[in-house]
């Protein structure tokens, strides 16, 4: 049994890995082929930086998401605070259920709902879908991101309590100074995980920006996209390299920061 757990690890790991080690593979490819590597080169990542299309697809695609993490952060904290503060428990479970609605849902149910809501607006207003295409976006991404923050932040408020802040209460804080001193730097964890989910959600959507964009604002996954109905780049497994790098760079200083935290608090409790 032990040899056959091992080869399932093996197996499920080529799985995951091996097509991300083929990208960045043939991200140094000296041709453009995608099935026959003819020599080491940095053609496609001095392609990448020559490419205006591509930085300002990539420039798009973060402003959307950082925009959208963070207000949909803000939003989804202040909606967690709400629903642990309702005392009624089938209002409570009702709303925590709506909220949920656009996790569970499908993103093409999503995407189109909102892009008839978009359209709708736009014919109202009298003005041209184009000129709201960024804000449609982006009050489309802040709705699916909710949902993750809430989940995010919600169990770090129940597992509080009102302790801490019936304490700061008592010594002459005002409810929202309560709140601001005592109870978020408490749950900070769980607003920044929240945050960051949301951000890798809004990065890595493409249906909903399918639905919803406008051709004057085409996000990375859009302009990917719209290369396969030819062929994609090559500068693009530059482009997608040099994510996975940087992600993977982030989660080692993640890991190391986290581990020298443990290894103090432990050598803390031993000196106690």
């Amino acid at each position: 049994m032990k040899y056959f757990s091992k080869i399932y690890i093996f197996l499920i790991l080529g799985i995951l890995y091996i097509p991300i080690v083929t990208l960045i593979l043939f991200s140094f490819n000296e041709s453009s082929s995608t099935a026959l590597f003819t020599g080491f080169s940095f053609k496609w990542y001095y392609e990448l930086f020559r490419s205006p299309e591509t930085f300002e697809a990539l420039r798009n695609t973060l402003i959307l998401a950082a925009s959208s993490a963070i207000i949909a952060t803000v939003i989804g904290t202040a909606a967690a605070e709400g629903i642990y503060k309702m005392r009624n428990k089938l209002a409570k479970t009702a709303i925590t259920s709506v909220t949920n609605i656009p996790m569970m849902n499908p993103d093409i149910v999503t995407g189109m709902s909102m892009m008839l809501f978009f359209v709708a607006v736009a014919a109202i207003l009298g003005i041209s879908y184009e000129n709201i295409g960024f804000t449609a976006m982006l009050i489309s991404h802040v709705t699916f991101c909710l949902p993750y923050v809430i989940l995010s932040v919600l169990p770090r408020i129940n597992e509080l309590g009102d302790s801490l802040s019936e304490a700061a209460l008592d010594l002459g804080c005002t409810p929202i100074q309560a709140f601001f001193k005592v109870k978020l730097p408490n749950i900070m964890p769980g607003v920044l995980s929240g945050m960051v989910m949301a951000f890798t959600m809004s990065l890595d959507d493409f249906v909903i920006s399918y639905f919803v964009g406008s051709s004057d604002f085409q996000t990375l996954p859009l302009l990917i996209y719209s290369m396969t109905k030819k062929q994609v780049k090559p500068d693009m497994y530059a482009l997608s390299t040099l994510i996975i790098v940087t992600i993977f760079v982030l989660l080692i200083i993640t890991n190391v920061k986290s581990g020298r935290k443990s290894a103090h608090s432990g050598m803390g409790g031993k000196k106690k």
